[in-house]
């Protein structure tokens, strides 16, 4: 697939979101994840909704704009898999490890993620890095233990600040926090990711290394490049 040099960033997540339908197998459930690039994917879903089962979401906005398109939507305890899940990435690396979690849903992406057979990341080539940290790490926690975790980041080097929404702490769709950390350098995610999720009042840590990619599309200024990770 080519395309002129002058494609904005909304122009090539319209390529990537399109370009993702082929990873859809008719008959089935597909995984749906979050954020403005996934937008573009539901769009191009509703082109063919006649063809598959439904869809299981990792959002209630992503549920929301799925409904409206007439995509019914399945809740994930009544699903034992997906034979794809397709979602964006803020940072992803060369062996298919991403930070993710920048639009607030890094938990039910992560569910959603883990009932599937294969990862499809969709992305600008912006978002395609040597190794992650450069983008501030997202952590849901529980609201009780937002400032020991913080503490410990700092210990690692990191510094984590609440995300704010209208000067007050932002409410996850599950009721929980979010810091994000800045000044991290994850040179060995699955490592980091494990380590991270047992800290006590961490619900999800950003790091996707255990649920990593199997293909990313890749948003250029050539078209769509696809990575086999």
């Amino acid at each position: 697939m080519t395309a002129p040099t002058s494609l904005s960033q909304d122009e090539l997540k319209t390529l990537v979101g399109q370009a993702a339908l082929q990873y859809v197998v008719p008959g089935e459930l597909v995984g749906v994840g979050t954020g403005s690039t996934v937008n573009k994917f539901i769009d191009a879903l509703a082109s063919i909704k006649d063809t598959i089962r439904g869809a299981v979401s990792s959002s209630e906005a992503s549920t929301a704009r799925l409904k409206a398109l007439g995509i019914p939507v399945l809740d994930a305890n009544d699903v034992r898999s997906l034979s794809v899940y397709i979602d964006g990435a803020d940072e992803i690396d060369g062996n298919g490890y991403m930070v993710k979690g920048g639009g607030a849903a890094l938990t039910r992406e992560k569910i959603v993620a883990a009932l599937a057979r294969r990862f499809v990341c969709i992305a600008d080539e912006s978002k395609l890095v040597n190794v992650l940290g450069a983008f501030p790490l997202p952590v849901e926690v529980i609201p009780m233990a937002a400032a020991h975790i913080a503490r410990r980041f700092e210990s690692l080097g990191g510094q984590a600040t609440l995300r704010l929404r209208d000067g007050q702490p932002l409410v996850t769709d599950n009721g929980q926090h979010i810091l994000d950390v800045r000044g991290l350098t994850i040179s060995d995610p699955l490592a980091f990711e494990t380590e991270v999720n047992q800290w006590p009042g961490v619900v999800t840590v950003g790091v996707f290394a255990l649920q990593k990619a199997n293909v990313c599309l890749l948003g250029t200024a050539q078209g769509v490049r696809t990575l086999s990770l």
